[in-house]
């Protein structure tokens, strides 16, 4: 009975080093703040990964709201050079990711950077995606990256997400007409996004042309009329979840995508919705997530009206 109860203990122990949140976490001693966001960016860019945003937050944390605990505080987006095209092309939903968001802090007087970004089974998950082979070769890739530029950075991952009921990925559609110019229906359509946005206060500190990506800039043939993707980042909402949840930048800035697909009447847009800040990085402070459920109320309200 005693052998049975000691290998029933180490079988939960070997159970509960295997689990995972959804999250990947790093952690690197950087107590001389020799390590920068730009040299991270400079490590994707050169381990096959092309990176679109390094916003630095600290500024506009200072600006809006005085002051903030964080000595680093940036959002990072990039995508794979040799994977993303393949991920879009068969999955369209996957532009919800492309590109996919990196979390960089360092809180005053602490000694450590951290970064925090998804794991393929999150993404997996969160797009409804069940063959994770793309996914994981993507993660592969910025494991290597992170890996191998700092090597004495600690891996763990974030606890389990917390359940929801919720849809992840918060999508709408419009008809189209199959006879109008697809250059003029995108057209129009940005237009309509762009000008709702600032009114609930989100911004768009970058925009991406996927399909240049998906055409490799003409030489191919893309499954998709027009594919864009928008970073959406709502200031206060950052700010106020990174004061209790900081590992959540993983999902800042919101990527926002718009495609219309060949041989379809429809334009999709969709993004991740703020319900996978509060599963997967367990948002639980009351005044993060009222502002998440706003931000999340009021983009659906826009993508509502510029579908209708």
């Amino acid at each position: 009975m005693k052998k049975l109860l000691l290998l029933a203990l180490a079988l939960l122990c070997a159970a509960s080093l295997q689990a995972k949140g959804d999250l990947n976490l790093f952690s690197v001693a950087n107590k001389d703040g020799k390590i920068t966001p730009y040299m991270i960016e400079e490590a994707l860019n050169k381990g096959g990964l092309h990176v679109e945003l390094n916003s630095n937050m600290i500024g506009p944390f200072k600006k809006q709201f005085k002051e903030t605990k964080y000595k680093i505080f940036t959002l990072m987006t990039f995508w794979s050079k040799r994977y993303t095209k393949q991920l879009v092309d068969k999955y369209p939903k996957a532009g919800a990711f492309t590109p996919m968001g990196m979390g960089i802090y360092q809180a005053k007087g602490e000694n450590n950077l951290h970064l925090s970004f998804l794991t393929a089974e999150a993404q997996g998950k969160i797009l409804g995606i069940k063959d994770l082979t793309l996914l994981k070769k993507i993660e592969k890739e910025v494991l290597a990256v992170v890996q191998k530029r700092f090597v004495n950075a600690v891996h763990t991952y974030s606890a389990d997400s917390l359940q929801t009921s919720h849809n992840l990925v918060t999508t709408y559609e419009m008809e189209v007409d199959p006879d109008d110019d697809m250059d003029d229906v995108q057209d129009e359509f940005t237009m309509n996004l762009e000008s709702a946005f600032k009114p609930f206060g989100f911004v768009v500190p970058e925009y991406m042309d996927l399909n240049e990506v998906l055409t490799e800039d003409g030489k191919v043939e893309s499954p998709y009329d027009f594919y864009l993707t928008y970073s959406i980042c709502k200031l206060p909402v950052i700010y106020t979840v990174s004061k209790s949840r900081p590992q959540a930048a993983a999902f800042a800035p919101c990527t926002t995508m718009i495609y219309k697909k060949k041989g379809e009447n429809k334009v999709v847009v969709g993004f991740p919705a703020v319900y996978n800040w509060l599963s997967s990085a367990k948002v639980e402070d009351k005044a993060a997530k009222a502002e998440l459920l706003k931000a999340q109320k009021d983009f659906e309200s826009i993508l509502k009206d510029v579908t209708e």
